[in-house]
């Protein structure tokens, strides 16, 4: 089993930052990939950021220049910098990890909020 728990989300004013956290425990494999989803109220999940393990990042592109995603593999944990934030970049932001083991394994995060008002 792996559990997935993200962090740092919250209210921020346009144009502010914040850097989201998600911390993997369980058996979680080396080789998984790591990433962001959100989704917006009325919306479809959306990709944002995935990290590889051997740390290849791909973006979406709306948030390229904007946000960088990292992980650092001796605390399983990755992270998600979102700079230059914008109202609509609102939305509950889910951590995601999967790899392929025999098998397909995909595990999700609760979500954390993220508010982007003034």
């Amino acid at each position: 089993q792996v559990q997935l728990v993200e962090s740092g989300g919250g209210l921020v004013q346009p144009g502010g930052s914040l850097r989201l956290s998600c911390a993997a425990s369980g058996s979680i494999s080396r080789a998984a990939a790591m990433g962001w989803y959100r989704q917006a109220p009325g919306k479809q999940r959306e990709l944002v950021a995935t990290i590889t393990s051997g740390g290849s990042t791909n973006y979406a592109d709306s948030m390229k220049g904007r946000f960088t995603i990292s992980r650092d593999n001796a605390k399983n944990t990755v992270y998600l910098q979102m700079n230059s934030l914008e109202p609509e970049d609102t939305a509950v932001y889910s951590c995601n990890a999967r790899w392929f083991e025999a098998t397909l394994h995909n595990y999700w995060g609760q979500g954390t909020q993220v508010t982007v008002s003034s």
